[in-house]
């Protein structure tokens, strides 16, 4: 009987595992150029829909001055518009921020995938060289890690925007039924439910709002990390009422796109963590720049946790969190460290070069 092939054992020789990896790199830079067009496409359209949105604005402002003089078609029309207008401008201005991260992600998957490429050396010259398997150390573990992180975060990005923006505006959809079938029937009924409406509206934008910085801050691209952490710091101080401590030393500089983006996601995540597990009265986070790298600290006083065991439920929920941070912090050639216990709170400090 002959021997299973290796492509029948579902493994790869290091030749084929280069050419995939030569051909996962073409895929994507085909993918950023596509995005680069939706990106100019989409721009373009969100300045568009932004000036229409500020002239409806004004026609609203300018109907509500004479409110008791025009008909009530008239007044329904407009609010009909004006809230059709804002939402348009949300969703396209929402849609091209996720453009704007999907690229951002993409250009880094790019870098890696060329470093793997760089650092991949084949093994076939070597007299009893067998087929290589991805192992802790190996190149081809940290792509897959990679992905595996990607898709765990796409999940988790589908399933926030369904609980979040998606549910909000469902319910602005059906508060705005109910003020067209009150308009002929109960004007002053129909009144209050548009000011409601309106509420909602504010309260829906400021959601998609905080929604659309956490996925990606359009100001980490802008300003830079400190102020983009200044801004989610006192975001996160206001939403979860612990008590937090921010300190920026060393010299304040602009720092690879990738660097900034792998610090404040690990800030997200450790913060998180701190507000959904901790039961902490105060944090305190500090960043200091210099010569030789960036240093991040974190620390509550909380209940703390036995770092075995949160790290081995998290490889079995498959979830985000600590075990994602440290892949990205060492995929970066970074080091962290935890120091917690239960009882005595937690502290986390993490280093990446620059």
């Amino acid at each position: 009987m002959d021997e299973p092939s290796q492509a029948e054992q579902g493994k790869l020789s290091p030749k084929q595992l280069q050419e995939r990896l030569r051909q996962e790199h073409e895929r994507a830079r085909r993918e950023i150029r596509e995005l680069e067009m939706l990106i100019r496409q989409s721009t373009a359209e969100v300045e568009r829909l932004s000036q229409h949105n500020a002239q409806m604005t004004n026609r609203v402002r300018q109907m509500e001055a004479t409110l008791d003089t025009l008909p009530r078609e008239h007044i329904r029309e407009t609010y009909t518009q004006a809230l059709e207008a804002q939402l348009r401008f949300l969703m396209m201005r929402s849609q091209l921020e996720q453009l704007q991260a999907k690229h951002q992600i993409l250009e880094r998957y790019v870098e890696i995938l060329q470093l793997v490429q760089e650092a991949f050396v084949p093994t076939t010259s070597e007299p009893h060289a067998g087929v290589t398997t991805p192992t802790e150390n190996t190149p081809g573990s940290s792509l897959i890690r990679v992905i595996n992180a990607q898709e765990a975060e796409r999940l988790l990005l589908a399933r926030r925007m369904h609980d979040g923006p998606a549910q909000a505006l469902t319910n602005l959809i059906l508060q705005a039924e109910i003020c067209e079938r009150l308009f002929d029937q109960d004007p002053v009924h129909a009144r209050a439910e548009l000011s409601n409406l309106k509420e909602s509206v504010q309260q829906t934008f400021e959601k998609v709002r905080s929604f659309i910085f956490d996925l990606r801050p359009m100001m980490l691209d802008d300003l830079g990390l400190n102020p983009t952490i200044k801004r989610y710091i006192q975001d996160f101080e206001a939403k979860s009422g612990i008590t937090c401590n921010l300190r920026l030393m060393g010299k304040e500089q602009r720092l690879p796109v990738h660097i900034e983006v792998t610090v404040f996601r690990a800030l997200q995540a450790l913060l998180s963590n701190v507000q959904r597990h901790a039961h902490a009265a105060r944090v305190d986070v500090a960043l200091n720049l210099d010569a030789q790298g960036l240093t991040v600290t974190v620390e509550d006083d909380g209940v703390g946790f036995n770092m075995d065991e949160v790290m081995s439920a998290a490889r079995q929920r498959k979830t985000l969190g600590i075990s994602t941070v440290i892949e990205q912090v060492e995929l970066l050639g970074g080091e962290i460290t935890f120091d917690s216990a239960p009882g005595r709170g937690t502290h986390v400090r993490f280093r990446l070069p620059v």
